[in-house]
């Protein structure tokens, strides 16, 4: 469930980078930008971060065609990336810049998640790893660059303030799609009309 879900913010991450670099009127920083929309759609001979994600919920035993066509998402994570979308399109451009800043963290638990899911899970490979093992040289690369335009560009109090709101928004986001996942799945257990069940089609054949 929460591959599959995880998966629509995946998708919508390119939308959001080329929202981002609409609101962008220096050229250089939209070609600086742009590599983050070819990490996730692809480029050339790069399948692109969106394709390595489907090898983990290929991994699950999830059915592609139902992962992409958002059947089985709960209405908290359609909400909550939307939301995301929307406020990097709407937000000035040093908080759209500032929301991205969670990737400071992102080296980490992407190494504790790789481990983890290696050891806990016999069906898990390297394969099926292969989008946070790329994010591990990506992440950093990203963040070096909006952290130092949110240093540059946030002087006054109420711009970094602004910055600092920008960033517990997008925690925000993340939280509440974690939130939904456990209520739906965890506790209490109250899946939503049309969201993912394990008995659904969703899963291909032969797998458990």
């Amino acid at each position: 469930a929460w591959a599959l879900n995880r998966y629509y913010y995946q998708a919508r991450i390119p939308r959001k980078d080329c929202a981002l670099m609409a609101n962008m009127t220096d050229k250089a920083m939209r070609l600086e930008w742009r590599q983050r929309y070819f990490d996730h759609d692809g480029i050339g001979t790069d399948e692109g971060g969106i394709e390595r994600w489907l090898r983990l919920t290929d991994a699950l035993g999830l059915d592609r065609d139902y992962v992409t066509s958002l059947d089985g998402l709960l209405p908290e994570t359609r909400h909550a990336v939307d939301a995301y979308v929307n406020f990097v399109r709407n937000k000035p451009l040093l908080e759209g810049i500032a929301s991205s800043l969670t990737e400071l963290f992102a080296p980490r638990l992407h190494s504790e998640r790789i481990e983890g899911m290696l050891a806990s899970y016999d069906f898990v490979n390297e394969k099926a790893m292969a989008y946070f093992q790329r994010r591990l040289g990506q992440a950093p690369r990203d963040v070096d660059f909006a952290l130092n335009y949110v240093k540059q560009h946030a002087r006054a109090p109420g711009e970094q303030e602004a910055v600092i709101k920008a960033l517990i928004f997008k925690t925000d986001v993340l939280w509440a799609q974690l939130d939904g996942l456990y209520f739906a799945y965890v506790e209490p257990g109250i899946i939503p009309p049309g969201a993912f069940r394990m008995a659904d089609r969703a899963l291909t054949s032969g797998a458990s």
